[in-house]
């Protein structure tokens, strides 16, 4: 038997009719068994859109009872100094951190609510 090699088979493929190509695909499922079909790519967009956002926004909404506790954790997370992180306490509701993984998020707003605050996230 002949060796058919790469390029006759891409040779055939160019020169055949739509007719032979389809009676090629019914013989290869046929004899390998499978099923010629296109890969749906629809049901990974709706899980992507299921997920949620990909980006999120902290909003410290009310500083409670503890506001010393509060801006320490502002000034630790935001990286300002004590007077500017008093500030953004002081100016609540504010924007803590934008545009941040919702990860980042739900452990900033854990860090903020252990210290006595109320958070919101967008």
């Amino acid at each position: 038997m002949a060796q058919i090699t790469q390029e006759d088979i891409l040779a055939f493929l160019e020169e055949a009719t739509i007719l032979q190509l389809n009676e090629l695909v019914t013989a290869i499922e046929e004899k390998f068994g499978v099923v010629a079909a296109a890969a749906v790519a629809a049901p990974a967009a709706a899980e992507a859109v299921d997920e949620g956002p990909s980006e999120v926004t902290v909003v410290l909404t009310d500083v409670g009872a503890t506001k010393v506790a509060v801006i320490k954790v502002v000034k630790e997370i935001t990286g300002l100094g004590l007077v500017d992180a008093k500030k953004l306490v002081d100016a609540t509701p504010a924007t803590i951190k934008e545009n941040i993984s919702p990860e980042e998020g739900d452990a900033i707003k854990e860090k903020l609510v252990a210290a006595g605050a109320s958070v919101e996230i967008k």
